[in-house]
């Protein structure tokens, strides 16, 4: 009995001065980020990880922009979602996870798009430092297309493309398709879509303030995977 009461008292002693990390992640973008409620396919592998390595994670939700800006200031200790593209100065992380971004436009439009260079005909949106974590290709045709945009709020892009508002945006696919869900009242979200598949899959690392906290989280990383658990998350947000 003392020998349990002395580990739970270890437990406790460790849990208690468990370093916090705070951790910026983007707005709503499920089924990565359920924003304010604490689940996603990334937030868990995010969360997790750095739990394995022994951080406590405070998490807080903002644009993309917005915590880049946090970063640079020290105002949190690490950003998800990002990689060393960006744009900002800091430690990365070993990948955690690939999203699949395509551009995607209404088959009534009959837009001919092969590649990154043709998106530079359209008005096109994006989300937020799409302009950098996408590739210098499209950074390039961000920066010479008058009618590139990128939106704060993922759900805007849907509204965007079934309005009818642009003639391509660029999203991670299951995000798009989740968010059809939120929109078929505002917008006829039954009309066909044409998808282009012209970006490879697209990398993403924690980026930190402090190199250690970067190695720490690579640990835990390491052990999430191994234990089986990193499978079990994406088994759990599996979209069939």
């Amino acid at each position: 009995m003392r020998a349990w009461w002395g580990l739970g008292l270890l437990v406790l002693s460790l849990s208690l001065s468990a370093q916090t990390l705070r951790v910026g992640m983007g707005t709503d973008k499920p089924p990565y980020v359920f924003e304010n409620q604490a689940r996603g396919l990334e937030y868990d592998i995010v969360v997790m990880a750095a739990e394995r390595a022994g951080f406590q994670v405070q998490v807080q939700y903002a644009p993309m922009e917005r915590l880049h800006l946090k970063l640079r200031r020290g105002e949190i200790d690490a950003i998800a979602t990002t990689n060393k593209h960006s744009g900002v100065t800091a430690f990365y992380s070993e990948p955690y996870i690939q999203y699949q971004n395509a551009a995607v436009a209404l088959s009534a439009r009959q837009l001919e798009i092969k590649q990154i260079s043709d998106l530079g005909r359209y008005s096109v949106s994006a989300f937020q430092r799409a302009r950098f974590l996408l590739g210098p290709e499209f950074q390039k045709m961000a920066e010479h297309n008058r009618q590139y945009r990128e939106e704060a709020y993922q759900i805007a892009r849907n509204r965007l493309l079934y309005s009818g508002r642009v003639d391509v945006v660029v999203s991670e696919l299951r995000i798009l398709r989740y968010f059809n869900r939120e929109v078929y009242t505002q917008v006829d979200v039954s009309q066909p879509l044409d998808i282009f598949p012209i970006f490879p899959p697209t990398d993403y690392q924690l980026g930190c303030v402090v190199e250690a906290d970067c190695l720490r989280f690579n640990q835990g990383l390491a052990a999430l995977r191994e234990s089986g658990e990193y499978a079990a998350i994406e088994r759990r947000y599996a979209m069939h």
